[in-house]
């Protein structure tokens, strides 16, 4: 035990060394360097074999020179959102979030709404940009297993959950339906694997993914999207949703399989106009 909090200290301390460290430099210097220093660094990691695996599965007719290029690219964004994530407020405070691809959001006042990002461009700012059209998000993540850490990064985050960071855990379904049903917006991602989900078509395999979003739209009848976040030249990002079909029929569970396999297939026709931009080194099949 006292090994274990040691090593959790050890791992805070230089979460809030590098914090303290980006921050000193201006928001494009620290995003730029960091997509730079990622780029050199993340290739020498295991992952890196990881994600071009998963480029040979997705993109078989891409040559071998193009994988590798584009597993730079993506690298090189996860870098600049990393360093991104210490400037939240400048962020939200600036011009850089386009966010005329979310307005038919004010199509529904009052309603609950769902909306479900990938790990694409910089999921950072999806909720910021959900603020801006009026809407007051909850969320739901998953828990850092260093809990210093995690204190700390749901701090940073918290600020744009107006209505609630929550971490995943048996009371937070019946909390997120209290949200959705006074008519509340419910903000999450929803590409990772999920163990205990459904399997559906992605990339052409089967991948494991959670059906809670499709069950909590199937159950409330709410509407569901698929946001996109797109990163542009010098730290702006453009935002923008689609409408999920959710059917509603005698068969729940098949509803529920249909609508999580609709929500998946928007994910990979995002994904496939910006590959470099999506998170292909985590183990998302299998």
């Amino acid at each position: 035990m006292l090994g274990t909090n040691l090593k959790y200290r050890l791992e805070y301390g230089v979460v809030r060394a590098l914090a303290w460290l980006v921050a000193r430099l201006p928001l494009e210097t620290a995003s730029n360097l960091s997509g730079r220093i990622w780029r050199k660094i993340a290739p020498r990691l295991k992952r890196h074999q990881r994600a071009l695996t998963h480029l040979a599965a997705a993109f078989p007719d891409m040559s071998a020179a193009e994988r590798e290029q584009l597993a730079l690219d993506m690298w090189e964004v996860l870098g600049r959102t990393f360093a991104e994530s210490f400037y939240l407020p400048e962020i939200f405070a600036s011009d850089r979030i386009d966010v005329s691809g979310l307005e038919i959001l004010r199509d529904y006042p009052g309603q609950g709404v769902i909306i479900c990002a990938s790990h694409q461009g910089n999921w950072e700012v999806a909720s910021m940009g959900l603020m801006r059209v009026g809407r007051e998000p909850s969320g739901l993540y998953q828990r850092v297993k260093n809990p210093l850490v995690d204190a700390y990064l749901q701090g940073i985050r918290a600020p744009y959950y107006p209505a609630g960071l929550f971490a995943k855990d048996p009371a937070t379904p019946l909390k997120l339906m209290r949200i959705l049903k006074r008519g509340g917006c419910l903000a999450m991602l929803a590409d990772l694997r999920e163990h205990s989900g459904v399997k559906v078509p992605f990339f052409g395999q089967e991948a494991p993914s959670t059906p809670f979003p499709a069950l909590m739209a199937r159950n409330l009848g709410l509407p569901l999207f698929a946001g996109r976040i797109v990163r542009e030249p010098g730290v702006r990002f453009r935002l923008s949703v689609e409408k999920i079909e959710c059917p509603v029929t005698d068969d729940k569970d098949a509803d529920i399989l249909a609508a999580t396999a609709n929500l998946q297939a928007a994910f990979e026709r995002s994904i496939r106009e910006k590959p470099e931009q999506w998170m292909w080194a985590h183990q998302r099949w299998g």
